[in-house]
């Protein structure tokens, strides 16, 4: 599994605590993770959580990417961001439990956790127990169990839904402002885009965008 992890700028010092700790746990299970948020205050690539949705819409919709861990102070926002694109499901986590449960019921591809509100002491043991929830067994098992069958259904369901209500990405994307498109695509986000991208129409957009 390929793995982005981003953040906003008004967590950008975290970006290292949480990375160290999403790396630590995934990494001994063969997934791969990319770093696209900011790296510290001082990153000259500004992104807010606007530009996460954006991110995270490009990364999963080209498959690019398998999965998003993301959030901003909050959590809220960024919650709010992903949700608005198509090919996007991302399930709000505060403590382990969150993750456990959204991965297994939800089975959607992306999370939002705030970095800001109760990020206090034991907060790297907190986010390291989320992620060893969230990916230390295959999505989509059901909980409880039996209830497996009619929450996958519902699960896809929703992911139909989204693709029903909303433009097709690249329709969505030109119609936002083109600002918050562009400063999107950051060199890191870019790297990890091009590394992965498996849908040429989507590729070619973004190399348009950036080129620009």
């Amino acid at each position: 599994m390929k793995i982005a992890m981003m953040n906003e700028f008004s967590q950008a010092s975290k970006n290292a605590i949480v990375l160290a700790q999403l790396k630590d746990v995934v990494e001994p299970m063969g997934h791969t993770v990319f770093n696209t948020g900011m790296e510290c205050d001082d990153d000259p690539h500004y992104l807010t959580y606007l530009n996460l949705g954006v991110q995270a819409a490009l990364l999963l919709n080209s498959g690019a990417v398998d999965f998003v861990v993301t959030g901003c102070g909050t959590g809220q926002g960024a919650l709010m961001a992903l949700n608005s694109f198509p090919g996007v499901v991302c399930g709000y986590c505060i403590e382990p439990t969150d993750a456990y449960l959204f991965l297994q019921i939800n089975n959607g591809n992306a999370l939002a956790i705030p970095y800001a509100k109760g990020f206090g002491w034991g907060a790297e043991l907190n986010i390291h127990t989320m992620f060893e929830k969230a990916f230390g067994s295959p999505k989509g098992l059901g909980y409880p169990a039996e209830r497996r069958e009619s929450q996958n259904r519902n699960a896809a369901a929703l992911f139909a839904m989204k693709a029903a209500t909303t433009k097709p990405l690249i329709d969505g994307l030109k119609a936002i402002d083109q600002d918050i498109l562009k400063k999107s695509l950051t060199p890191r986000f870019l790297e990890c885009f091009n590394a992965g991208c498996k849908d040429a129409e989507l590729a070619a957009f973004v190399k348009s965008v950036a080129e620009a």
